[in-house]
């Protein structure tokens, strides 16, 4: 049985298991991975955040997924889709995510597994993904451009009321 539901050339995409708790939880802890987020994330905020994506992908056949390297089969972060429903004019809508470890930045990894959930997310019929991201974060939306995504707009994203400094997001956009 192959262990990944996709592949790229480097990369594997699985579910989530409980062996990725505390490699994961060491990416969610680094500040510099996590410096577009609220803070970083604790073990326990790890685990939650697993946990829900293992529901997400039994009830909608999609997550933001484990992410590995083929070669290694290492874990470096996660890329995938979400469902945001966050009160603002484009939700409830189909998300596409990734949080890397920092070894790995700047290698094109992104915008190759990105690239291959927009495939899975077309194969699943789905019509329409976006993104957003703080609009200061510059490597996302290079990556989103990278990956065919348009701008739409900037908006202030209300989860972040309480964190001016990164409440102003990007929204980009591509349909099927």
């Amino acid at each position: 049985m192959n262990r990944y539901l996709i592949t790229t050339p480097l990369l594997g995409f699985r579910t989530w298991q409980a062996s990725d708790l505390d490699p994961f939880s060491a990416i969610n802890a680094d500040p510099e991975v996590m410096q577009y987020f609220q803070k970083p994330f604790s073990k326990d905020e790890t685990l939650a955040m697993i946990h829900r994506m293992q529901s997400m992908y039994e009830e909608k056949g999609y997550c933001y997924f484990e992410l590995d390297l083929l070669y290694s089969q290492e874990l470096i972060g996660t890329i995938g889709l979400g469902w945001k429903t966050f009160e603002a004019d484009f939700t409830p809508c189909v998300d596409i995510g990734w949080r890397i470890h920092k070894e790995f930045w700047n290698q094109g990894l992104a915008s190759e597994g990105a690239s291959r959930c927009l495939e899975f997310a077309k194969d699943q019929k789905i019509k329409e993904v976006n993104a957003f991201t703080p609009a200061r974060n510059i490597a996302s939306i290079q990556v989103m451009r990278k990956i065919g995504m348009t701008y739409h707009k900037d908006f202030d994203y209300p989860e972040l009321k309480t964190h001016p400094e990164i409440m102003r997001c990007s929204l980009f956009g591509i349909v099927f």
